[in-house]
């Protein structure tokens, strides 16, 4: 569907053209002399000139107008333009309307007297006053004007939200809602719009046979237990107990973190009940390659209006390396269209690349969704449209946690003081990488035995503990390197100090866990991680956990209280108890 309408643009009378997003219209309007595009109105608008209509309408040969109804009830009269196109005539809610078979647009139209259900449009224009319903995947969206009555009811739904930087209402589209919504609003419901629901995660599914007395446990590579077996309620009862268990119906099979406790617990458990039990690990699966500068002509940087904003909206470094990159990736996976023109399909088809093509994990899908969303909601003030993306449910997984005897056996495999001290200093404080890095020789408090960590994630300051044999061995340190600015810094680059690097760090563990003979995934997350469950076993209380953390959620802390053995070897098992 295209809409004209007369449009005063720079003090000059132009006819403004307006269509959702359509490539090959697109194409077409600019062969139309001094068709230019509106970065203000989010439109192309042509000359005001009957050559620039007579142009226009030779490019659309199906063209037609429709007859609409006004809304103050005067008489219906059909659009018209005589030989000096004179649009001005034509009145506020009158539109002329282009139909081209390409375009996907309203495919059902009703009676003049009711209101227009479309699939899946790209952009919505909305008039005030009216009542407009979305369905988008997971969501309904209600637009409405202020009016109680209606708003109450809307609160009376279940999980119904005010998204307030959007004007909408958001409700969950489930069960009997949507019914109830159209009940409710009946005829008042301008326009219903209802989305194709875009899976955008691969459903490959690799099925194999089992018996019905094996148990096919396999590992993978998001670090989650698969459980395969028949109708073994015993078993299923023996799953749930875990957190963040999860029962896959379409599939018929269980899914549980992955820790090598749960993993001998589950075999146990099989053995005990006489059942075969079968292992298998499932390789990670290697993606595309990312695109680089060097694989295209034309490659795009990130707009610098996108990278303004997020240093306007004081983001973290980290979160605006991660986003500019993101939405370079987009921009140059369609890299022959303008970054003003993608939309909606381009977005979607972009998260499916992701997903099908390069195999990233969630939490990379979830990010892209981050980055593309941003652009059109905080950059373009969200003038020219919202993305609607269904987001992939995260998958929940137990963190890698090292015993103490680990940590002593890499830490014993380091000889280096400055390197040392940093992986000592990591894992006594409970540190982040990047807030290791991030120290200053200020932050260190001798006399309270604190560590001043600043401006960390979330922006927020907080304190942390300073280990008795960690101050000695800084203090050797700080005799033989002598830091003058960061508590530990890295080469002298231009006569200027730098801060130690990340990557350093990281290989600096990387190699003391190689000397060792552990087989476990270890970062330098996983010091953090070992640093909590160590405190919790010691019976520290969560809540000071928290604190030492940084945590904003207690939720986010209990999830130690998932990977901690203390106490499981005073737990008698009932069977033990049975005379058999």
């Amino acid at each position: 569907m295209i809409k004209i309408s007369k449009l005063i643009h720079r003090n000059q009378e132009r006819i403004k053209v307006d269509f959702p997003y359509n490539q090959s219209i697109a194409s077409q309007i600019k062969k139309v002399n001094d068709a230019k595009w509106s970065q203000t109105q989010r439109a192309w608008h042509i000359p005001y000139t009957k050559e620039a209509y007579n142009s226009l309408k030779s490019l659309f040969p199906q063209l037609s107008f429709q007859k609409e109804k006004q809304e103050n009830n005067t008489k219906d009269k059909i659009i018209s333009l005589s030989s000096s196109i004179s649009i001005e005539k034509i009145e506020e809610n009158k539109k002329v309307i282009f139909k081209q078979k390409n375009i996907a647009l309203p495919t059902k139209k009703l009676e003049s007297s009711k209101k227009e259900i479309s699939k899946a449009p790209i952009i919505s224009f909305y008039k005030k006053g009216k009542i407009y319903v979305e369905v988008i995947g997971r969501n309904i969206i209600v637009r409405l004007p202020k009016n109680k009555t209606d708003i109450d009811f809307l609160k009376t739904i279940r999980y119904s939200r005010w998204i307030n930087h959007q004007f909408f209402w958001q409700i969950p589209n489930y069960g009997t809602h949507l019914e109830v919504i159209k009940n409710y609003f009946g005829d008042r419901i301008y326009q219903l719009t209802i989305h194709k629901q875009i899976e955008l995660n691969d459903k490959k599914v690799h099925t194999k046979k089992i018996e019905s007395n094996q148990v096919l446990i396999i590992k993978m590579p998001t670090n989650r237990l698969k459980i395969i077996f028949g109708y073994i309620n015993e078993l299923s009862s023996f799953l749930k107990k875990y957190p963040f268990h999860s029962w896959n119906k379409q599939n018929k099979y269980w899914t549980t973190p992955y820790s090598e406790q749960i993993l001998e617990e589950i075999k146990e458990k099989i053995k005990e009940l006489n059942l075969e039990f079968l292992y298998e690990e499932e390789n990670k699966k290697e993606g595309a390659r990312k695109i680089t500068p060097y694989d295209t002509n034309n490659y795009k940087e990130c707009p610098k209006e996108y990278i303004d904003k997020l240093n306007e909206l004081r983001y973290a470094q980290n979160t605006l390396k991660t986003y500019t990159s993101l939405f370079e990736e987009f921009i140059n996976f369609h890299n022959k269209k303008d970054v003003i023109t993608l939309g909606q399909i381009e977005a979607i088809e972009f998260i499916r690349y992701l997903v099908s093509e390069r195999k990233v994990s969630i939490s990379y899908q979830n990010q892209a969704i981050n980055a593309i969303k941003f652009y059109y909601e905080r950059v373009l003030g969200g003038k020219r449209m919202t993305i609607y993306l269904d987001r992939p449910q995260k998958e929940l997984t137990l963190p890698t946690v090292l015993s103490k005897e680990e940590i002593q056996l890499i830490i014993g495999k380091i000889t280096n003081l400055k390197h040392k001290t940093m992986i000592m200093l990591t894992y006594s404080t409970g540190l982040r990488v990047s807030e290791v890095i991030n120290l200053k020789i200020q932050d260190i408090d001798s006399q309270r035995k604190q560590i001043r960590v600043e401006q960390s994630k979330g922006k927020k300051d907080r304190y942390t503990l300073l280990s008795d044999k960690i101050l000695i061995l800084l203090r050797k340190y700080y005799i033989k390197y002598k830091p003058t600015q960061w508590l530990f810094e890295g080469q002298v680059a231009e006569g200027k100090i730098t801060q130690y690097s990340v990557r350093s760090l990281q290989m600096i563990l990387k190699r003391a866990v190689s000397k060792t003979s552990i087989t476990k995934k270890v970062t330098m997350h996983t010091l953090r991680h070992s640093f909590a469950t160590h405190l919790l076993e010691n019976g520290t209380d969560l809540r000071y956990i928290q604190v030492l953390l940084g945590h904003q959620s207690s939720k986010t802390t209990e999830i130690y209280t998932h990977v901690t053995t203390k106490g499981f070897d005073k737990i008698k098992n009932p069977l033990d108890d049975l005379d058999i």
